[in-house]
């Protein structure tokens, strides 16, 4: 008898991350990819494995996409639901500890923090600028030591006296670091003065002005990461909880989304297509001044979707491209004048300001 299924694909900067439950919403199978340049192939990868892991007959009946790249992929493998990492995270999360208040995710190169009470989200911030504060400032310091981040996660724990490192851009944290080494600190030192570098920038920029409350949560890739755990409890003064899922909560959340939702038939393309030649292409939408950039998904030679553009009427569509620009039902945008103009008489300018200029603006 065929078992039923639920896929999460979670799609980040630097790794790949699939979950299978079954309708219990316990775990089939999970994966965990570090990214090999291409979102799609490490789909592609993940679904090959699990196909091989499972040996055995399930039938998928929805599937849900979130992360970066989860429109792309949404496409590629026919998602049923495509949500952002906050929902999926936190529906995860919830899941996992009920009674969870603050949960802490640090990515690839992004990192966020979400306020749950009871067991619904209030509240979120993430980073937006700068990746200081991310899996990505660990490896890239990780490398500069020679050393892994496996190696780093071990060597941090052994510090008593971790040196000061100035976390706030990965730039002065390099130079910083060097200085420290030529000065004689021990490497676990100066690993563990890292991983509080990386805490103290976290908390003093993602959390600012949030209520942070116990229990606290740690997920996302940078928390398999000994150091980063420590120096949170160091910071927190409280323990912090590393949940079942922690390397792959986001699409387990996404699993979860999709065995909640009432599904009729899944959209899903199938495990096969891992074998399929599928690429993508882009052109540049010129029905306005937006001149937005459009991606196309290509499985073998038929468009099987695209996404881009402010007013989403090439969202989802697989049609030639002609008929989807004549189409006036696709297009949202506000007909603009052809020209404003804002003009200032020069005689009524400030003698007092001679920075005053005549302005004139052409849209």
């Amino acid at each position: 008898m065929s078992k039923i299924g639920y896929l999460g694909i979670d799609i980040g900067s630097i790794s790949t991350n699939l979950v299978l439950i079954d309708s219990d919403k316990n775990e089939f199978s999970k994966n965990y990819i570090r990214g090999v340049g291409s979102p799609i192939h490490s789909v592609q990868k993940g679904l090959l494995m699990i196909r091989d892991e499972i040996r055995e007959d399930i039938t998928i009946k929805g599937v849900c996409s979130t992360g970066s790249g989860r429109v792309l992929i949404g496409m590629m493998v026919g998602s049923d639901i495509i949500k952002n990492e906050i929902s999926a995270h936190a529906k995860g999360a919830i899941h996992s500890h009920p009674d969870v208040k603050t949960v802490f995710e640090i990515g690839g190169q992004d990192s966020k923090v979400t306020i749950i009470r009871d067991s619904a989200v209030v509240d979120f911030s993430m980073n937006l600028v700068c990746a200081a504060g991310t899996g990505s400032f660990l490896d890239s310091q990780a490398r500069r030591l020679g050393i892994t981040v496996q190696e780093m996660s071990e060597l941090s724990i052994l510090s008593d006296n971790p040196t000061t490192i100035a976390g706030r851009c990965t730039v002065f944290a390099e130079s910083d670091m060097i200085h420290k080494q030529q000065i004689g600190h021990k490497q676990k030192d100066i690993v563990m003065g890292l991983c509080k570098a990386l805490v103290r920038n976290y908390l003093g920029n993602v959390c600012r002005g949030k209520s942070l409350k116990p229990p606290f949560l740690l997920q996302g890739g940078v928390s398999a990461n000994k150091g980063i755990v420590k120096a949170f409890e160091s910071e927190l003064k409280h323990k912090v909880i590393i949940p079942e899922h922690h390397m792959v909560m986001g699409a387990f959340g996404a699993a979860l989304l999709a065995a909640e939702t009432n599904i009729e038939k899944t959209s899903f393309r199938g495990f096969n297509i891992s074998n399929h030649n599928i690429s993508t292409s882009t052109f540049i939408c010129n029905d306005c001044a937006n001149c937005c950039e459009i991606i196309e998904i290509i499985d073998s030679v038929k468009i099987i979707g695209r996404s881009g553009g402010r007013c989403r009427k090439w969202e989802g569509t697989s049609g030639a491209k002609e008929k989807i620009k004549k189409n006036p039902s696709h297009s949202n945008l506000r007909k603009l004048p052809e020209k404003l103009q804002i003009n200032v008489n020069p005689n009524q300018l400030s003698n007092n300001n001679p920075m005053e200029r005549p302005i004139s603006h052409s849209f």
